[in-house]
């Protein structure tokens, strides 16, 4: 038996490929740094998507499924205001009906819509319509923000929803294959996805670095903040992974779209002076132990920077993440097979009769 299932092999697949001892992330045959920052969030889904459905014009169809989107969850808003933003999401996206036509492209569509609405309704804002003519992370944010961002805000956002499109068969991935698997249909397996990407120790787990941050303050206080962190065996939000075991891809691609944002209104200068005394300090304290930077302390100072906030990163991982999910439920399904793995008893057994 493996806890957690590590290191059992539960599927095979063309889309993605996590190897953590290199540091290496493969989306369909290509590392990582040669998408990010070079093809649109558009271009990267039909890059996973091919041989999967149409990929045509997906700026186009993306615009399209934003708009019927809309339109199906707007009723729903009124609902919004008492719950959290993935909760939120979680209600909208559980509006579209399985039996859609051009589904995948609605789920993409529909997530992004239903992350912007979610977001909006948290903080007593009225929905924003999307415009169907911009790109899908440029109405993103729009959306979200209720005003369109300037043009290095739209691609360092593009450059996030494509770093995190997929993921090998993580926490939310393997939930959404699981249920394509009973031919349940793709927007239960997106729901699913979504379900299992809301617990802290998946996609929740970007918030906490801005807390680190709050408490921290000034870089001149860094040094001191992570000696007596690290004292109290404290965790450092930010830094090393379960998988990676040297650098996270994610991470440097992440931090180059995080400097072109330096200047302005945020806290990248507080952050870079907290990354160098945390990975100082943890190579004097956990000499053994190789732990860098990770995604989610890039992910935490780039949303920021854009003005998403912090209940508003889980909504977005899903809104990108959907993607792959997406990919992944349809290569499940041409599987033809549940997944059914094996428990093994260990509760008490029947009284033996006399």
């Amino acid at each position: 038996m493996s806890t957690g299932l590590d290191g059992v092999i539960a599927a095979e697949t063309v889309l993605s490929h996590v190897d953590g001892e290199a540091g290496r992330l493969i989306i369909r045959g290509h590392d990582l740094e040669t998408l990010a920052d070079h093809v649109s969030f558009e271009e990267a889904a039909a890059i996973l998507w091919d041989g999967f459905v149409p990929t045509d014009d997906l700026k186009r169809r993306f615009g399209e499924a934003r708009d019927r989107a809309f339109a199906r969850f707007a009723p729903f808003n009124p609902q919004l205001a008492a719950l959290t933003p993935i909760e939120g999401m979680r209600l909208l996206m559980a509006a579209l009906a399985d039996a859609e036509e051009r589904h995948a492209v609605l789920a993409v569509g529909g997530a992004a819509v239903a992350a912007a609405m979610a977001i909006r309704a948290a903080n007593h804002q009225a929905p924003v319509a999307p415009d169907p003519s911009l790109g899908h992370a440029a109405d993103l944010l729009r959306m979200m923000r209720g005003v369109e961002g300037d043009a290095d805000e739209v691609a360092a956002l593009d450059t996030y929803l494509v770093t995190i499109i997929d993921h090998g068969l993580n926490a939310s991935t393997f939930t959404a294959r699981v249920v394509a698997s009973t031919d349940a249909g793709l927007f239960s397996a997106i729901v699913a996805g979504l379900c299992a990407l809301k617990g802290p120790l998946h996609g929740g787990a970007p918030g906490p670095v801005l807390d680190m941050l709050d408490r921290i303050e000034t870089p001149l206080q860094a040094e001191a903040w992570m000696e007596d962190a690290i004292g109290r065996g404290e965790r450092l939000m930010g830094f090393g992974h379960r998988i990676y075991r040297v650098r996270d891809p994610r991470a440097d691609v992440l931090k180059g779209a995080v400097r072109r944002l330096k200047g302005r209104d945020n806290r990248i200068t507080l952050a870079e002076a907290v990354e160098a005394a945390a990975l100082k300090a943890l190579a004097r304290h956990k000499p053994g132990r190789k732990l860098e930077t990770n995604v989610e302390f890039y992910t935490a100072l780039l949303l920021d920077a854009i003005g998403v906030p912090r209940e508003g990163f889980t909504p977005l991982f899903g809104a990108g993440r959907a993607a792959g999910w997406v990919a992944h439920a349809l290569e499940q399904e041409r599987a033809g097979r549940i997944i059914r793995p094996q428990s093994r008893y260990v509760g008490p057994w029947p009284a033996q009769a006399a």
